[in-house]
């Protein structure tokens, strides 16, 4: 394996235990056991951690090595609300323009994430997540814009360690409850091709996290 290859594996299995949560916000990345871990040197790790760096998933310290970068109030309710503006558009372009298959994708996604829930109460958070992520996709597909979709994924994997948070805490919450309820309605209206009531759901629905961690931020170290 060339070292160009070993860094980006590295670093994708690195940021998705950042973002998945396996790392706290402000933990210490120390090299000795990143090494241990992920089976690689030095220097392929160096290169993966000035990657998450740019990405903002983590920090350097001078002299005092690495840390995953912190989170904060202001960034999660700027993100949120970014990602709720662009999905709603996302969803609008695919409402006009999508196709018999892409009603039969969101109807396939729906079904398999509502015949899944219980992934989340047996603890597979990450199982019942890639779901969750096939769901939201399904929905956007049909924009016919890569650059909205390349720009709407950046805010969700931004979102995504917020939103492992919340599930952290909202698992078999009545809050919960309620997310999945949204998803039905919200496949209900896009299939009725109702641009109005679906924009307004997917918007207010994707805020939700955000909303809940502000009420409940003392549970987590935010700044």
């Amino acid at each position: 394996m060339s070292k160009a290859n070993s860094a980006a594996k590295v670093m994708q299995r690195l940021k998705q235990d950042i973002l998945a949560g396996h790392f706290e916000p402000g933990q210490k990345l120390k090299m000795a056991a990143l090494k241990a871990h992920y089976g690689v040197g030095v220097n392929p790790l160096r290169e993966a951690l000035s990657q998450l760096i740019v990405e903002q998933l983590v920090i350097a310290e001078d002299q005092r090595g690495y840390r995953v970068h912190p989170v904060s109030q202001a960034e999660m309710l700027d993100i949120y609300d970014a990602r709720a503006h662009l999905e709603a558009l996302c969803v609008e372009l695919a409402i006009v323009r999508g196709d018999d298959a892409w009603e039969a994708g969101i109807i396939a996604a729906a079904h398999r994430l509502q015949a899944n829930a219980g992934l989340l109460m047996a603890g597979n958070m990450q199982d019942w997540e890639q779901l969750h992520q096939a769901f939201h996709l399904s929905i956007v597909a049909g924009c016919g814009s890569q650059q909205l979709l390349q720009a709407r994924w950046a805010l969700y994997e931004k979102a995504s360690r917020y939103r492992n948070l919340w599930l952290r805490h909202n698992a078999g919450h009545a809050a919960f409850d309620v997310n999945q309820k949204e998803h039905e309605d919200l496949v209900q209206y896009l299939l009725q091709r109702d641009v109005v009531k679906a924009t307004r759901l997917i918007k207010s629905h994707l805020l939700v996290p955000s909303q809940v961690l502000h009420i409940e931020r003392k549970h987590y170290k935010m700044t």
